[in-house]
């Protein structure tokens, strides 16, 4: 289940952080932006996680049972497993992955939107990057700990990462 987590904190950040970006480009930042920039990445990121919940759900589900098919085809005996316990597992874990990948998307894009509820939004705006890629550091020594990689270049590729996708995400007040 942490893959789910991850995934979905991953997500959710790194597309709000997105959002975030794109509306502070595309509108002044005055005292009211902050409002603005809050609504759209809340409600960007809960619509990510509610869409994240039904796409695990749909991906997962297919992946299972077709996997459950292999088995019924291997035992040469077809429905031998509906209604079975590995079948009743199956499919709590399907629904059990698919609601932590979409709160954890959830959960993800409350990190870059944080700072525009406390700080004036130009300043929010850099913050917001800055506590988007602290996130990442961190989440990337936690995946560098769990794989035995070394910790700080596994935590500096999440950062480059990110700051990559932030990067690609201001890029569009060029093409504006």
């Amino acid at each position: 289940m942490a893959r789910y987590l991850i995934r979905g904190l991953i997500d959710g950040s790194l597309s709000t952080l997105g959002i975030v970006i794109g509306a502070s480009i595309a509108i002044d930042l005055s005292p009211e932006a902050a409002r603005i920039i809050v609504a759209a990445g809340i409600g960007g990121g809960i619509a990510n996680g509610l869409s994240n919940i039904i796409g695990a759900f749909a991906a997962e589900k297919t992946v299972a049972h077709k996997e459950l098919e292999r088995v019924e085809r291997a035992m040469l005996k077809r429905g031998a497993i509906k209604n079975s316990e590995l079948h009743r597992e199956t499919e709590k874990k399907i629904l059990s992955s698919s609601v932590i990948d979409g709160l954890a998307t959830i959960g993800g894009s409350v990190i870059p939107v944080l700072p525009f509820f406390i700080l004036p939004a130009l300043l929010a705006l850099k913050w917001s990057v800055a506590v988007t890629l602290a996130f990442f550091f961190a989440l990337g020594i936690y995946i560098g700990r769990v794989s035995r990689e070394n910790l700080a270049l596994s935590g500096l590729k999440m950062v480059l990462f990110a700051g990559a996708t932030a990067g690609i995400a201001a890029l569009i007040k060029i093409v504006m």
